[in-house]
């Protein structure tokens, strides 16, 4: 499926990093045959930065990277977890509106949840704090969420202040993954808090640091996989770093 998807990439140094995405090694542990007491609903940046490449030094676009994880990880995961998933950026009209609500938790959900990503065509902006909060609400008030993002929130949220929000109810923890960050490029002055211009650090992360859960850089596919397995395996079981 991947090969399929890469046709327009021609060049020698994206099909050489397809091919090594092909042997990729499982960088974790299985997880143990427990299962996880909340459900997780995984927010995925589907903007279009995530079919960026080249100019910011990217090999490959990271939605094929994305895809590779999700398939990787996904169904290790689903066996233990109900999961959902809500997508931002692609849709018609305005597109900080576009947040899509693809599924809520269900149990075992590695086919679907791969069959979503797989699917996905990446544009749009991000409104990344829009859609955290509906997770939230998916959730009931209660359980995980996981936020896939490669940048910041473009659409006018204030991802802190929904992060003291949450916290003060004390039931929804927010895990962030940064996938390649480029802070130079995703600047956006004006915005809720300060960015890191040298690690592209993302101001979502005080959604993380406030709610008691993790903020994981991802730079490699690798490294997604590890925090995929990390934000999304059971606490006690996630067998990681």
């Amino acid at each position: 499926m991947i090969f399929r998807r890469l046709r327009p990439f021609r060049s020698r140094p994206a099909r050489a990093a397809v091919l090594a995405l092909a042997g990729l090694a499982l960088p974790f542990q299985p997880v143990a045959a427990q299962q996880c007491n909340t459900d997780a609903m995984v927010v995925f940046d589907g903007s279009g930065s995530m079919a960026e490449m080249g100019f910011n030094r990217l090999d490959l676009p990271r939605i094929v990277e994305a895809r590779h994880a999700v398939r990787m990880v996904a169904p290790r995961v689903a066996p233990l977890r109900r999961l959902g998933l809500i997508v931002y950026g692609p849709g018609m009209g305005d597109s900080c509106s576009n947040i899509d609500l693809r599924f809520a938790p269900l149990a075992n959900a590695a086919g679907r949840m791969i069959s979503e990503i797989d699917g996905l065509e990446p544009t749009g902006e991000t409104p990344l704090t829009d859609a955290v909060a509906r997770a939230a609400k998916v959730l009931g008030g209660a359980g995980t969420v996981v936020l896939v993002t490669d940048g910041q929130e473009t659409c006018g949220g204030a991802p802190c202040q929904l992060a003291a929000e949450l916290a003060a109810e004390g039931q929804v923890t927010v895990h962030v993954i940064g996938f390649k960050l480029r802070g130079q490029h995703f600047a956006f002055p004006g915005g809720d808090g300060e960015q890191d211009y040298q690690t592209g650090t993302t101001v979502a992360r005080c959604l993380a640091d406030r709610t008691g859960g993790s903020y994981v850089s991802a730079e490699t596919v690798q490294d997604l996989i590890g925090a995929l397995q990390e934000t999304l395996g059971c606490p006690l079981y996630s067998a990681l770093r």
